[in-house]
């Protein structure tokens, strides 16, 4: 597959949206936040997702999506979780993307219920997450998806 050429203005996006997608992880990593690093995180999350939407294809908005879900879960915040979590299913299904990809938009679900602290659908999604963690193809990404499927 051939890498597309970018103008100068779309680079920029793509730098920006790998960027904030990094610092994202950054903070998410940390053990301790601040109030306003939390706030940095759903910024930085969001901005992310914003200039992939400008350049990315459909694999970059699902997990824009799922990485905006997850900042939100953390902060324990169920609403935007649930919203960010069924939009990265949704773009999933809609775009036919599959194995570690889908098994994470299952796992953003379940997890955002966690949060809600609704049992009966964070089962439900959990399950889904669990089906189609065991149909990873790669071994490291099956091992790594199903350790993160634990902490929920």
């Amino acid at each position: 597959m051939v890498d597309k050429e970018f103008s100068e203005e779309e680079k920029k996006h793509k730098e920006m949206a790998i960027d904030f997608f990094n610092y994202t992880w950054s903070l998410l990593d940390k053990e301790k936040r601040t109030i306003a690093e939390d706030d940095e995180m759903i910024h930085a999350a969001h901005a992310s997702r914003f200039h992939w939407g400008k350049v990315g294809t459909p694999i970059h908005f699902e997990r824009g999506e799922w990485q905006i879900s997850r900042v939100y879960s953390v902060l324990n915040h169920p609403q935007p979780a649930l919203y960010h979590a069924q939009r990265c299913l949704d773009i999933c299904k809609e775009n036919e993307i599959g194995d570690f990809d889908l098994a994470f938009a299952y796992e953003s679900v379940s997890r955002a219920y966690a949060v809600a602290s609704n049992e009966v659908e964070k089962k439900k999604f959990f399950e889904l997450a669990q089906t189609a963690g065991e149909q990873i193809k790669e071994t490291d990404d099956k091992d790594y998806f199903l350790s993160e499927l634990k902490t929920i």
